[in-house]
């Protein structure tokens, strides 16, 4: 007889352990599936070790600068990129490890396989999936299968989740062949340093990219399609980015596409069309896809049981519920905006609803903060300018420019602007933009705001330390309605 559940989760990343994590404290009994590396991709090959790449980074451009901050340090200071990149592998790998130690602690089982779900549950009857054997061989050995695992055989549960992700999208005949086209786990860990980089597509993930291979001395170019580099941000913003991006040495072409990859021995030859039609030829060692990610959709048998899909994602509501009783989808594979923070968000939700706790409210998307970690900083929440004015609000726009902040001008790091917008007419905080030192720490203060619907009134009213960079946010604040002090 099949081993039942509560609740089965597909997937251990963040929406997947953290949904698993709120099953366990709620007195559910739940198992997990995972077929390659607790904690998914997000903590073993996306946010957290990029985020240790780009600390490496910042540390190697600040000693490269010391003179600026009346230091002296006898030489240049150079990357050894083995270690750089060894030093982010152990980060990922402590925390796969912390995965492991959350799931015993929460008394939560862990398959370990590919689970594939044949039957939905129907009143008394439940669901169940069958687990086989992991198609993606551990291929680290900080990152091995953990002990005590249940392995393949069939499973029922109440209620299943799929939490299974998103992988990079590749674009038809610019496929990565993990050699000269790299996607982003090429990208994490390369051999070698290339001399020369293309990255394709400005989104967050390309961005970081970019920013930490030219912070390590490589020549850098990113090719995006759309007008401005990271495309979901605010284009003023954005703009501000892109200067102090080509400050650095980064190339970057707008409304630009790549038609056509040539590869050579060691080195790509990308043939790069301009809005102007015009084709140029650009070489470099090494290329980089950042086109986005797809859902991790497939054989999982969600077609057979007729579950709705949408553009590669599952289709759900804001308890993450599909159109099939008793299947659930959270995190990427159920759509954008594809981030750690939105999934871990929707697997609580998710998870308290199946419980039955009173006053569960459902995941706003609007809400939701974006950042992204290059130098200089992006983070952002809710509406931009541009879409707010298309949505036909009466808005109020504020900003405060870094460079008339105090401790943005202690710290060397003065470019960066603070940028708000409020509803004219009621106060709403409608949406945040930011550019600059730590504004990905910053941000959540916004997002706070939103979620308490304060108004303009209340900001104004709410006294920021001094000195500090989250000075900017009360003085964009107060710019808004005209009474900014410090500019």
């Amino acid at each position: 007889m099949a081993e039942n559940y509560d609740v089965i989760i597909i997937g251990s990343g963040p929406g997947g352990y953290v949904a698993a994590v709120r099953a366990g404290q709620l007195g559910l009994k739940t198992a997990i599936v995972e077929r390659e590396h607790l904690g998914g991709i997000c903590l073993n090959w996306g946010c957290i070790p990029t985020k240790a790449l780009l600390r490496s980074a910042e540390i190697l451009d600040h000693s490269n600068h010391l003179k600026d901050y009346g230091l002296v340090l006898e030489g240049k200071v150079s990357a050894d990129v083995k270690a750089v990149v060894a030093r982010s592998r152990g980060v990922s790998a402590r925390l796969n490890q912390g995965v492991g130690f959350l799931m015993k602690k929460n008394k939560i089982d862990v398959i370990w396989g590919e689970a594939k779900i044949t039957k939905a549950s129907t009143g008394a009857q439940p669901g169940e999936i069958v687990v086989g054997k992991s198609a993606k061989p551990v291929v680290e050995p900080q990152h091995p299968v953990p002990k005590n695992v249940k392995g393949e055989g069939t499973y029922t549960a109440k209620h299943i989740i799929v939490a299974t992700g998103a992988r990079p999208r590749a674009l038809p005949g610019i496929e990565p062949d993990g050699k000269l086209i790299w996607t982003y786990f090429e990208a994490l860990k390369p051999d070698f340093l290339p001399k020369s980089l293309l990255v394709m597509g400005s989104g967050a993930i390309g961005i970081e990219f970019a920013s930490f291979y030219r912070s390590m001395g490589v020549d850098v170019t990113v090719v995006e399609v759309m007008p401005t580099i990271m495309p979901v941000e605010d284009a003023e913003i954005s703009g501000i980015a892109r200067k102090q991006l080509e400050k650095r040495g980064l190339k970057i072409f707008t409304k630009a596409k790549v038609t056509k990859v040539d590869k050579a021995a060691n080195s790509i030859t990308a043939h790069v069309e301009t809005e102007d039609g015009k084709v140029q030829q650009i070489v470099a060692d090494r290329m980089i896809s950042a086109v986005g990610v797809q859902g991790n959709i497939e054989n999982l048998g969600l077609e057979a049981l007729g579950v709705k899909t949408d553009r590669g994602c599952v289709v759900i509501d804001g308890y993450g519920k599909t159109n099939v009783p008793s299947i659930y989808a959270i995190g990427d594979v159920a759509g954008p905006p594809m981030l750690a923070h939105k999934a871990e968000h929707e697997g609580v939700v998710c998870i308290e609803k199946i419980a039955g706790l009173p006053n569960v409210h459902p995941t706003d998307k609007s809400k939701v903060p974006g950042c992204t970690y290059c130098q200089p900083q992006v983070a952002s929440v809710g509406l931009t300018e541009a879409k707010a004015k298309e949505l036909g609000r009466d808005i109020r726009v504020g900003r405060f420019s870094f460079v008339a902040n105090g401790k943005a001008i202690a710290l060397g790091e003065d470019q960066g602007l603070c940028k708000v917008i409020f509803d004219k007419k009621t106060g709403e905080l409608l949406g945040a933009h930011m550019v600059g030192a730590e504004v990905t720490e910053l941000i959540q203060g916004f997002v706070v705001a939103m979620n308490l619907e304060t108004t303009e009134e209340e900001l104004m009213h709410t006294i920021f330390p001094h000195p500090t960079v989250s000075e900017t946010m009360k003085e964009a604040v107060l710019d808004a309605y005209g009474r900014v002090l410090n500019a």
